[in-house]
């Protein structure tokens, strides 16, 4: 007997039997139900693994129940049946997260051959799904992949601060994972029952940022209509998280420095001395020291941010991650776009860990999703990852100024990105922020084409 259990729905009891009869012939567990309503109440008693049900029946229609169902049931999978005239709804079905349907007056044949397909399909994601607990069993730590010495001694290093107050400042790369990082401390910490609230330092100019983090009266200034709490009243109790702390403004600085040593601050345009409880996480991707020296940042705050230091490597230097990493996000993204796909080809893993990854593990994680989306096959190959340029040619010019090689790079990389601002700074190790001030400063004129990080 096959261990899937279908369910089969239809208010008309020959074909009903029928289809019953004959998937019990093929060695399945058949369920059945009348309407849409007996259907429910079997799906939440027995759980099937899948469900075929008619387009269209009284009460609830084959749209409706397949809804319902998947709210029972996550992860049940639905064939729709349906007559010709009905194809196009059941294409819309499809879209809504059906599996497929079958059109009526279908063949034995043709229903067993759906049914087994899709039986495969689930037998395929459950054994991902087992695989994936195994792996994060082993692997994983809040949210955080590796099995690399380097990330398994940053992990000791978490669950150590993580039971202290400690403010922490946490560098790296872009897209080494920073945020995740700044959770597995709350996490680990006596505030994990209180709010985590990340906010980005680039994000928003002076004004905004110091309304998000204070929060301001009503009347304030132009477009103050109302009293707004700012995000340090929003994580009291627990943790603040700042990410790309660096390109804070001076003024902010000066203002976040009170809070830090003081526990209270004033909301924008008013007197009243809030006090609050927060642990503040901040993350940058540059050089704080260099800032210091350029009077871009502030010693005495970047001392209070920084009583524990926590330095994020980049891909390349723990590449031991990359194969269980990959794994991670295929699995994720198969499941996501209904893809058979079983792991990676021997081609692939090498490209994987031959390349340096300067957009490190979110890079990653869009190349194993874009491959997921083209893939054709039932493993991921080298052709289905993202071509990647040469490297640039970092040799000696004679005549070239300092201006002009970072010009020439960024140009580079902005090429080699689409223009994809977003994907460019991470290649960079810069913000955003930073690229649009140079792209303007010289002049670069190319299109901005963003996309969301």
């Amino acid at each position: 007997m096959k261990r899937v259990k279908i369910l089969v729905v239809d208010d008309e009891p020959i074909v009903r039997e029928s289809l019953g009869d004959w998937l019990k012939e093929a060695g399945y567990q058949v369920l059945t139900a009348e309407d849409g309503y007996r259907a429910l109440e079997v799906v939440e008693k027995e759980r099937p693994g899948i469900m075929i049900a008619d387009l269209v029946m009284p009460g609830i229609d084959g749209i409706e129940l397949m809804r319902k169902a998947k709210d029972l049931q996550p992860g049940i999978e639905v064939i729709i049946v349906t007559a010709y005239a009905s194809i196009p709804t059941a294409i819309a079905a499809m879209k809504e997260g059906a599996y497929d349907y079958i059109e009526k007056p279908f063949s034995p044949e043709r229903a067993e051959l759906l049914v087994e397909k899709l039986s495969q399909y689930r037998e395929l994601v459950e054994e991902n799904i087992a695989l994936r607990q195994r792996l994060e069993e082993q692997y994983r730590f809040e949210n955080i992949i590796a099995k690399s010495s380097k990330m398994q001694r940053l992990i000791e290093l978490i669950k150590i601060v993580g039971n202290t107050n400690a403010t922490v400042l946490i560098t790296g790369e872009s897209g080494t994972g920073k945020e995740l990082v700044a959770r597995a401390i709350h996490s680990q910490s006596d505030r994990h029952k209180q709010p985590f609230v990340a906010v980005s330092c680039a994000a928003l100019p002076e004004s905004l940022l110091e309304s998000e983090l204070f929060g301001h009266e009503k009347g304030s200034f132009t477009g103050a209509y109302t009293q707004k709490k700012g995000k340090f009243e929003f994580a009291d109790g627990g943790t603040l998280f700042l990410d790309e702390i660096g390109e804070m403004s001076p003024n902010t600085q000066v203002h976040l420095l009170r809070v830090l040593e003081e526990k209270e601050f004033a909301r924008v345009g008013g007197n009243e001395q809030i006090k609050v409880d927060v642990r503040v996480i901040s993350a940058t991707n540059k050089n704080l020291s260099k800032a210091i020296e350029h009077n871009e940042f502030r010693e005495d705050l970047y001392y209070r941010l920084n009583v524990v230091n926590i330095e994020l490597p980049p891909l390349r230097e723990r590449k031991e991650d990359i194969p269980i990493l990959a794994e991670h996000f295929l699995n994720k993204f198969a499941l996501e776009n209904r893809k058979e796909i079983k792991g990676f080809s021997g081609d692939a893993l090498e490209f994987l860990l031959e390349y340096d990854w300067p957009g490190n593990v979110r890079e990653l994680e869009n190349a194993v999703e874009r491959a997921v989306i083209l893939a054709r096959e039932s493993s991921i190959t080298a052709a289905d990852l993202p071509r990647k340029s040469a490297a640039p040619d970092h040799s000696y010019v004679a005549g070239k100024n300092l201006k002009d090689v970072e010009k020439e790079h960024i140009l580079g990389v902005l090429h080699e990105t689409g223009e994809n601002y977003s994907q460019a700074a991470r290649m960079l190790g810069i913000t955003r922020m930073t690229l649009y001030k140079k792209v303007k400063e010289y002049g670069l004129g190319v299109n901005k084409v963003d996309s969301t990080d």
